[in-house]
């Protein structure tokens, strides 16, 4: 048995560095970034790796000790493979990768500029199903694309069968569509989103982190969380609100870091930890990707984790 299966999306990430674009934070609404029209961009560096919410937690979880498995439908070529080789080289479970022979895989182009992100996001159009899961402990869903519905009956089915916690971390496409992902919301263990998907799901513009958690409670869940960039995190159990502060790192890249996060918190409470406790692994895991580029290079290994934490014991989220 599996201690978590994570179900999404995986892709090919090519990172390019840029050196001449700029940020403009004029008028109102969110800044752009902004670059020469039809010239020719000189970039400082290309990585190209492998990423997506699920795999990211899936190999995170892996390096904290635990055994996981991921579900995925591949395309038919070499990002496909790379996909794979990541998993196998972390040793987690392949047995739930699908190939589909007709298509290709995912892919992610991420522009990084002053350490943010700006991601260009291809989704493959997907026949999903879902295949015969062994029983596990936890279930992580999170990011697919069009036709995610499908799988919903027969996952609600295996959640209930085997009274399996869930993580629910839903991406862009699901957020979209609040009535088919609104069970989920209303059977997990610990729902995870940032301040912006927050507020997509609650049809919101506040940015009071007390009423986007209450608003969060209110769809279901256990615990939820909400986590707010370099502002740090917020969690709320139904009788307590949280913020923790981010441990304060030099940035490299910013990719990967909410996923990181998650890892880190759900496997605080598969240890049996409380949520102030998981606040703190998720902040360090996070911490520790975000110095180096890409979501997977910086994820903590268990040892490395408990150092930190011991050496700053004061480091703890406090009431709100």
């Amino acid at each position: 048995m599996v201690d978590i299966i994570g179900i999404g999306d995986a892709s090919e990430d090519v990172f390019l560095q840029l050196l001449e674009a700029s940020v403009n934070r004029k008028g109102t609404g969110v800044p752009k970034l902004c670059m020469n029209y039809a010239d020719k961009i000189p970039i400082g560096r290309v990585d190209r790796l492998v990423g997506g919410n699920s795999i990211n937690l899936t190999i995170g979880m892996r390096r904290l000790g635990f055994k996981s498995a991921f579900v995925v439908v591949l395309g038919n070529d070499e990002q496909g493979k790379k996909v794979v080789e990541a998993l196998k080289a972390d040793g987690v479970s392949t047995k739930y990768v699908t190939v589909d022979k007709a298509s290709m895989t995912n892919h992610s182009t991420i522009l990084n500029l002053n350490a943010e992100r700006t991601i260009l996001i291809y989704h493959v159009n997907r026949k999903y199903r879902l295949p015969k899961l062994e029983k596990a402990k936890w279930l992580y869903y999170s990011s697919m694309g069009h036709g995610f519905e499908v799988i919903h009956k027969d996952l609600m089915k295996y959640i209930k069968q085997y009274d399996v916690k869930l993580g629910f971390n839903p991406g862009t496409h699901q957020l979209r569509k609040p009535n088919a992902i609104a069970e989920f919301f209303r059977v997990s263990e610990v729902i995870l989103l940032n301040r912006e998907e927050t507020q997509l799901i609650l049809k919101t513009k506040s940015d009071n982190l007390k009423v986007l958690l209450r608003g969060l409670k209110k769809l279901g869940g256990k615990v939820v969380v909400v986590t707010d960039g370099p502002k740090g995190s917020y969690a709320y159990d139904g009788l307590n609100f949280y913020f923790q502060k981010i441990y304060d790192v030099p940035v490299v890249e910013r990719t990967g870091c909410g996923d990181s996060y998650s890892t880190g918190f759900i496997a605080a409470l598969m240890k049996g930890h409380d949520v102030k406790e998981a606040m703190r692994w998720g902040t360090v895991n996070a911490a520790s990707v975000i110095q180096q580029i890409g979501p997977q290079p910086g994820l903590i290994k268990f040892a490395e984790l408990k150092k930190i934490l011991r050496a700053h014991p004061k480091f703890m989220p406090r009431k709100i």
